[in-house]
Protein backbone atom coordinates (compact mmCIF):
# COMPACT_ATOMS: atom_id res chain seq x y z
CA UNK A 1 0.00 0.00 0.00
CA UNK A 2 1.62 3.21 -0.97
CA UNK A 3 2.24 6.35 1.11
CA UNK A 4 -0.53 8.29 0.25
CA UNK A 5 -3.17 5.87 0.85
CA UNK A 6 -1.39 5.11 4.43
CA UNK A 7 -1.65 8.88 4.84
CA UNK A 8 -5.27 9.15 4.21
CA UNK A 9 -5.97 5.95 5.95
CA UNK A 10 -3.91 7.41 9.27
CA UNK A 11 -5.52 10.87 8.84
CA UNK A 12 -9.54 9.49 8.72
CA UNK A 13 -8.59 7.47 11.93
CA UNK A 14 -7.63 10.07 13.44
CA UNK A 15 -10.82 11.68 13.06
CA UNK A 16 -13.38 8.80 13.17
CA UNK A 17 -11.29 6.60 15.93
CA UNK A 18 -9.18 8.95 18.13
CA UNK A 19 -12.59 10.80 19.97
CA UNK A 20 -13.20 11.38 23.72
CA UNK A 21 -17.08 10.64 23.75
CA UNK A 22 -17.96 14.31 24.69
CA UNK A 23 -20.57 14.92 22.02
CA UNK A 24 -18.33 15.88 19.21
CA UNK A 25 -20.33 15.52 15.96
CA UNK A 26 -18.26 12.81 13.70
CA UNK A 27 -21.27 12.02 11.58
CA UNK A 28 -21.18 13.42 7.98
CA UNK A 29 -25.50 12.69 7.02
CA UNK A 30 -24.89 14.30 3.68
CA UNK A 31 -22.42 11.33 2.55
CA UNK A 32 -24.56 8.86 4.10
CA UNK A 33 -27.61 9.94 2.68
CA UNK A 34 -25.41 9.59 -0.71
CA UNK A 35 -24.17 6.20 -0.06
CA UNK A 36 -27.81 5.10 1.28
CA UNK A 37 -29.46 6.36 -2.59
CA UNK A 38 -26.42 4.78 -4.42
CA UNK A 39 -27.37 1.35 -2.69
CA UNK A 40 -30.98 1.61 -3.87
CA UNK A 41 -30.15 2.68 -7.32
CA UNK A 42 -27.88 -0.50 -7.65
CA UNK A 43 -30.46 -2.46 -6.42
CA UNK A 44 -32.86 -1.09 -9.05
CA UNK A 45 -30.07 -1.81 -11.62
CA UNK A 46 -29.99 -5.73 -10.55
CA UNK A 47 -33.44 -5.58 -10.51
CA UNK A 48 -33.53 -4.50 -14.30
CA UNK A 49 -30.84 -7.06 -15.14
CA UNK A 50 -32.91 -10.26 -13.94
CA UNK A 51 -35.62 -8.83 -15.99
CA UNK A 52 -33.66 -8.43 -18.87
CA UNK A 53 -32.34 -11.94 -18.44
CA UNK A 54 -28.32 -10.29 -18.37
CA UNK A 55 -28.20 -11.54 -14.39
CA UNK A 56 -30.08 -15.00 -14.75
CA UNK A 57 -29.84 -18.09 -12.40
CA UNK A 58 -25.90 -19.24 -13.61
CA UNK A 59 -24.87 -15.67 -13.28
CA UNK A 60 -26.12 -14.82 -9.99
CA UNK A 61 -24.57 -17.78 -8.58
CA UNK A 62 -20.81 -17.81 -10.28
CA UNK A 63 -21.27 -13.90 -9.13
CA UNK A 64 -21.98 -14.78 -5.53
CA UNK A 65 -18.73 -17.33 -5.97
CA UNK A 66 -16.98 -14.84 -7.22
CA UNK A 67 -18.00 -12.23 -4.06
CA UNK A 68 -17.75 -15.11 -1.41
CA UNK A 69 -14.43 -16.59 -2.85
CA UNK A 70 -12.28 -13.75 -3.90
CA UNK A 71 -13.83 -10.24 -3.19
CA UNK A 72 -14.60 -10.79 0.68
CA UNK A 73 -11.42 -12.46 1.42
CA UNK A 74 -9.69 -9.83 -0.27
CA UNK A 75 -12.01 -7.27 1.82
CA UNK A 76 -10.87 -8.66 4.84
CA UNK A 77 -7.37 -8.77 4.71
CA UNK A 78 -6.72 -5.37 2.89
CA UNK A 79 -9.22 -4.05 5.30
CA UNK A 80 -6.80 -5.48 8.54
CA UNK A 81 -4.11 -4.14 7.28
CA UNK A 82 -5.06 -0.87 6.30
CA UNK A 83 -3.42 0.27 9.04
CA UNK A 84 -0.07 0.71 10.60
CA UNK A 85 0.65 -1.20 14.02
CA UNK A 86 0.29 -0.20 17.22
CA UNK A 87 -0.92 -0.74 20.62
CA UNK A 88 -3.35 1.22 20.72
CA UNK A 89 -5.17 -0.34 17.05
CA UNK A 90 -4.22 -3.78 18.30
CA UNK A 91 -6.60 -2.48 21.77
CA UNK A 92 -9.38 -1.27 19.28
CA UNK A 93 -9.62 -4.17 16.83
CA UNK A 94 -9.36 -6.87 19.94
CA UNK A 95 -12.23 -4.81 21.50
CA UNK A 96 -14.57 -4.71 18.45
CA UNK A 97 -13.63 -8.45 18.12
CA UNK A 98 -15.55 -8.42 21.66
CA UNK A 99 -18.42 -6.67 20.81
CA UNK A 100 -19.03 -7.88 17.85
CA UNK A 101 -19.51 -11.42 20.09
CA UNK A 102 -21.44 -9.76 22.44
CA UNK A 103 -24.10 -8.24 19.92
CA UNK A 104 -24.18 -11.97 17.90
CA UNK A 105 -25.21 -13.18 21.30
CA UNK A 106 -27.65 -10.06 22.14
CA UNK A 107 -28.79 -10.54 18.75
CA UNK A 108 -29.14 -14.15 18.82
CA UNK A 109 -31.43 -13.88 22.02
CA UNK A 110 -33.67 -11.51 20.58
CA UNK A 111 -34.20 -13.92 16.91
CA UNK A 112 -34.99 -16.57 19.67
CA UNK A 113 -37.46 -14.95 21.57
CA UNK A 114 -39.16 -12.97 18.32
CA UNK A 115 -39.15 -16.63 16.17
CA UNK A 116 -41.19 -18.41 18.74
CA UNK A 117 -44.48 -17.20 17.12
CA UNK A 118 -43.34 -18.57 13.81
CA UNK A 119 -45.60 -22.18 13.15
CA UNK A 120 -43.47 -23.18 10.45
CA UNK A 121 -40.41 -24.90 11.41
CA UNK A 122 -37.95 -24.16 8.94
CA UNK A 123 -39.54 -20.50 8.75
CA UNK A 124 -38.52 -20.52 11.92
CA UNK A 125 -35.06 -20.99 11.55
CA UNK A 126 -34.55 -18.66 8.73
CA UNK A 127 -36.35 -15.80 10.75
CA UNK A 128 -33.68 -16.56 13.13
CA UNK A 129 -31.26 -16.38 10.96
CA UNK A 130 -32.53 -13.11 9.32
CA UNK A 131 -33.11 -11.43 12.50
CA UNK A 132 -29.45 -12.00 13.73
CA UNK A 133 -27.37 -11.41 10.75
CA UNK A 134 -26.70 -8.61 8.90
CA UNK A 135 -24.97 -7.71 5.67
CA UNK A 136 -22.52 -6.07 7.35
CA UNK A 137 -19.57 -6.16 4.89
CA UNK A 138 -21.11 -5.29 1.62
CA UNK A 139 -23.76 -2.68 2.80
CA UNK A 140 -21.97 -2.13 6.19
CA UNK A 141 -18.56 -0.87 4.77
CA UNK A 142 -19.78 1.79 2.70
CA UNK A 143 -22.03 3.05 4.98
CA UNK A 144 -18.96 2.78 7.61
CA UNK A 145 -16.54 4.84 5.70
CA UNK A 146 -19.27 7.09 4.68
CA UNK A 147 -20.04 8.30 8.08
CA UNK A 148 -16.12 7.71 9.59
CA UNK A 149 -13.95 7.11 6.30
CA UNK A 150 -11.40 4.44 5.70
CA UNK A 151 -10.30 4.00 9.25
CA UNK A 152 -13.88 2.92 10.87
CA UNK A 153 -13.05 -0.37 7.95
CA UNK A 154 -10.00 -1.84 10.13
CA UNK A 155 -12.90 -2.03 12.93
CA UNK A 156 -15.13 -3.40 10.45
CA UNK A 157 -12.94 -5.96 9.70
CA UNK A 158 -12.69 -7.28 13.02
CA UNK A 159 -16.29 -7.28 13.66
CA UNK A 160 -16.65 -9.63 10.34
CA UNK A 161 -14.53 -12.50 12.32
CA UNK A 162 -17.26 -12.47 15.18
CA UNK A 163 -19.23 -12.51 12.36
CA UNK A 164 -18.53 -15.52 10.81
CA UNK A 165 -17.52 -17.39 14.08
CA UNK A 166 -21.18 -17.07 14.43
CA UNK A 167 -22.84 -17.94 11.03
CA UNK A 168 -20.40 -21.45 11.03
CA UNK A 169 -21.67 -22.23 14.82
CA UNK A 170 -24.98 -20.52 15.86
CA UNK A 171 -25.89 -20.20 12.08
CA UNK A 172 -25.12 -23.93 11.28
CA UNK A 173 -26.99 -24.76 15.05
CA UNK A 174 -30.10 -23.02 14.21
CA UNK A 175 -30.60 -24.67 10.45
CA UNK A 176 -29.47 -27.74 11.93
CA UNK A 177 -32.15 -28.14 14.61
CA UNK A 178 -34.14 -31.23 13.30
CA UNK A 179 -31.98 -32.15 10.82
CA UNK A 180 -29.83 -35.67 11.15
CA UNK A 181 -27.61 -34.47 8.19
CA UNK A 182 -26.53 -31.34 9.07
CA UNK A 183 -23.84 -31.21 11.54
CA UNK A 184 -21.55 -28.41 13.39
CA UNK A 185 -17.89 -29.71 12.88
CA UNK A 186 -14.38 -27.94 13.53
CA UNK A 187 -14.18 -27.76 9.97
CA UNK A 188 -17.11 -25.27 9.16
CA UNK A 189 -16.26 -23.16 12.51
CA UNK A 190 -12.53 -22.85 11.49
CA UNK A 191 -12.09 -23.49 7.93
CA UNK A 192 -14.16 -21.17 5.54
CA UNK A 193 -13.88 -17.78 3.54
CA UNK A 194 -14.55 -15.95 6.48
CA UNK A 195 -12.44 -17.33 9.23
CA UNK A 196 -8.83 -17.97 6.73
CA UNK A 197 -8.40 -14.37 5.43
CA UNK A 198 -9.38 -13.18 8.60
CA UNK A 199 -6.24 -15.05 10.89
CA UNK A 200 -3.94 -13.93 7.22
CA UNK A 201 -4.75 -10.55 7.84
CA UNK A 202 -4.56 -10.18 11.47
CA UNK A 203 -1.13 -12.14 11.27
CA UNK A 204 -0.32 -9.29 8.60
CA UNK A 205 -0.88 -6.45 10.91
CA UNK A 206 0.81 -8.10 13.88
CA UNK A 207 3.82 -9.13 12.10
CA UNK A 208 3.79 -5.42 10.63
CA UNK A 209 4.27 -6.65 7.03
CA UNK A 210 4.31 -3.79 4.90
CA UNK A 211 2.90 -5.88 1.55
CA UNK A 212 4.37 -4.79 -2.06
CA UNK A 213 2.25 -2.08 -3.83
CA UNK A 214 1.39 -3.90 -6.48
CA UNK A 215 -0.30 -6.71 -3.95
CA UNK A 216 -1.95 -3.83 -1.96
CA UNK A 217 -3.19 -2.08 -4.91
CA UNK A 218 -4.55 -6.11 -6.36
CA UNK A 219 -6.08 -7.14 -3.22
CA UNK A 220 -7.61 -3.28 -2.94
CA UNK A 221 -9.24 -3.62 -6.54
CA UNK A 222 -10.70 -7.09 -6.16
CA UNK A 223 -12.13 -5.88 -2.63
CA UNK A 224 -14.12 -3.01 -3.82
CA UNK A 225 -15.89 -5.35 -6.43
CA UNK A 226 -18.12 -6.74 -3.63
CA UNK A 227 -20.27 -3.85 -2.85
CA UNK A 228 -21.56 -3.48 -6.21
CA UNK A 229 -22.06 -6.95 -7.29
CA UNK A 230 -23.23 -7.86 -4.16
CA UNK A 231 -26.05 -5.29 -4.21
CA UNK A 232 -26.61 -5.67 -7.80
CA UNK A 233 -27.67 -9.68 -6.88
CA UNK A 234 -29.63 -8.74 -4.78
CA UNK A 235 -31.52 -6.95 -6.92
CA UNK A 236 -31.92 -9.82 -8.91
CA UNK A 237 -32.67 -11.83 -6.46
CA UNK A 238 -36.15 -9.58 -5.53
CA UNK A 239 -37.02 -9.49 -9.45
CA UNK A 240 -37.14 -13.76 -9.16
CA UNK A 241 -40.19 -13.08 -6.91
CA UNK A 242 -43.59 -11.23 -7.46
CA UNK A 243 -43.51 -7.69 -6.19
CA UNK A 244 -46.69 -8.93 -3.93
CA UNK A 245 -44.66 -11.62 -2.29
CA UNK A 246 -42.13 -9.22 -1.31
CA UNK A 247 -44.07 -6.61 -0.26
CA UNK A 248 -48.19 -8.02 0.36
CA UNK A 249 -46.95 -10.00 3.28
CA UNK A 250 -47.72 -8.39 6.51
CA UNK A 251 -44.54 -11.16 7.97
CA UNK A 252 -42.45 -9.42 5.91
CA UNK A 253 -42.63 -6.27 7.23
CA UNK A 254 -43.27 -7.54 11.28
CA UNK A 255 -39.55 -9.31 10.83
CA UNK A 256 -38.24 -6.07 9.02
CA UNK A 257 -39.46 -3.78 11.86
CA UNK A 258 -37.88 -5.96 14.08
CA UNK A 259 -34.49 -6.17 12.19
CA UNK A 260 -34.21 -2.62 11.06
CA UNK A 261 -35.69 -0.73 13.77
CA UNK A 262 -36.10 -2.87 17.06
CA UNK A 263 -33.16 -4.52 17.49
CA UNK A 264 -30.58 -1.52 16.29
CA UNK A 265 -32.46 0.55 19.06
CA UNK A 266 -31.79 -1.64 21.49
CA UNK A 267 -28.23 -2.51 20.39
CA UNK A 268 -28.14 1.27 20.74
CA UNK A 269 -29.79 2.10 23.91
CA UNK A 270 -27.14 -1.00 25.51
CA UNK A 271 -24.03 0.25 24.34
CA UNK A 272 -25.23 3.56 25.86
CA UNK A 273 -25.82 2.33 29.26
CA UNK A 274 -22.32 0.23 29.31
CA UNK A 275 -20.66 3.63 28.86
CA UNK A 276 -18.93 3.08 25.15
CA UNK A 277 -18.02 6.48 23.44
CA UNK A 278 -19.67 8.05 20.41
CA UNK A 279 -18.04 6.00 17.82
CA UNK A 280 -18.84 2.52 18.99
CA UNK A 281 -22.57 3.52 19.92
CA UNK A 282 -22.87 4.36 15.93
CA UNK A 283 -20.85 1.76 14.67
CA UNK A 284 -22.70 -0.74 17.06
CA UNK A 285 -25.98 0.66 15.92
CA UNK A 286 -25.03 0.65 12.11
CA UNK A 287 -23.52 -2.99 12.16
CA UNK A 288 -27.30 -3.86 13.82
CA UNK A 289 -29.31 -1.65 11.19
CA UNK A 290 -27.81 -4.09 8.22
CA UNK A 291 -30.20 -6.19 6.25
CA UNK A 292 -30.30 -9.23 6.29
CA UNK A 293 -27.17 -10.85 5.30
CA UNK A 294 -27.03 -12.22 1.85
CA UNK A 295 -25.65 -15.87 3.21
CA UNK A 296 -29.01 -16.68 4.91
CA UNK A 297 -30.11 -17.40 1.55
CA UNK A 298 -26.98 -18.95 0.43
CA UNK A 299 -27.54 -21.26 3.67
CA UNK A 300 -31.09 -22.09 2.58
CA UNK A 301 -30.24 -23.06 -0.91
CA UNK A 302 -27.52 -25.29 0.47
CA UNK A 303 -29.35 -27.41 3.08
CA UNK A 304 -32.85 -26.66 1.44
CA UNK A 305 -34.24 -24.97 3.92
CA UNK A 306 -37.27 -22.07 2.85
CA UNK A 307 -34.53 -20.89 0.29
CA UNK A 308 -37.64 -18.74 -1.10
CA UNK A 309 -38.76 -17.34 1.75
CA UNK A 310 -35.16 -16.11 2.95
CA UNK A 311 -34.66 -14.78 -0.27
CA UNK A 312 -37.83 -12.82 0.28
CA UNK A 313 -36.53 -11.49 3.84
CA UNK A 314 -32.88 -10.33 2.30
CA UNK A 315 -34.81 -8.87 -0.61
CA UNK A 316 -37.13 -6.67 1.42
CA UNK A 317 -34.86 -5.77 4.41
CA UNK A 318 -32.13 -4.34 1.66
CA UNK A 319 -35.05 -2.13 0.29
CA UNK A 320 -36.71 -0.78 3.29
CA UNK A 321 -33.26 -0.14 4.77
CA UNK A 322 -32.87 2.79 2.74
CA UNK A 323 -35.31 4.30 4.59
CA UNK A 324 -34.57 3.11 8.49
CA UNK A 325 -30.82 3.13 7.96
CA UNK A 326 -30.72 6.99 8.24
CA UNK A 327 -33.00 7.02 10.78
CA UNK A 328 -31.11 4.59 13.02
CA UNK A 329 -27.79 6.58 12.56
CA UNK A 330 -29.90 9.70 14.04
CA UNK A 331 -30.97 8.04 16.46
CA UNK A 332 -27.60 6.55 17.45
CA UNK A 333 -26.19 10.42 17.18
CA UNK A 334 -28.48 11.72 19.67
CA UNK A 335 -28.15 8.97 21.95
CA UNK A 336 -24.50 9.09 22.27
CA UNK A 337 -24.84 12.77 22.86
CA UNK A 338 -26.92 12.76 25.85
Amino acid sequence: MNHAVKLRIKLHCATALNHNGKGRNILDFTALLNTVVTLALLIAVGFGLRKRDIINDTASKKLSELIIKVGQPMLIISSLISLEYSAENLRRGLFTLILSFAMHAFMGIIAFLVSKSVRDIDERKITQLATVFTNCAFVGFPILKSIFGDGALFCGAFYLVGFHLFVWTLGIYIISRGRDDIKLTPKKIFINYGTVPSIIGFVLFLLHVRLPDFIGMTASYLSSLCTPISVLITGALIATGSLRELFGRAENYIVSAIKLILIPMLVCIALKLCGLDHFYIVFGTVMAAMPSASVITMLGEMYSVKPAYASRLVGVTSVLCVITLPLMVAFADFMAKL
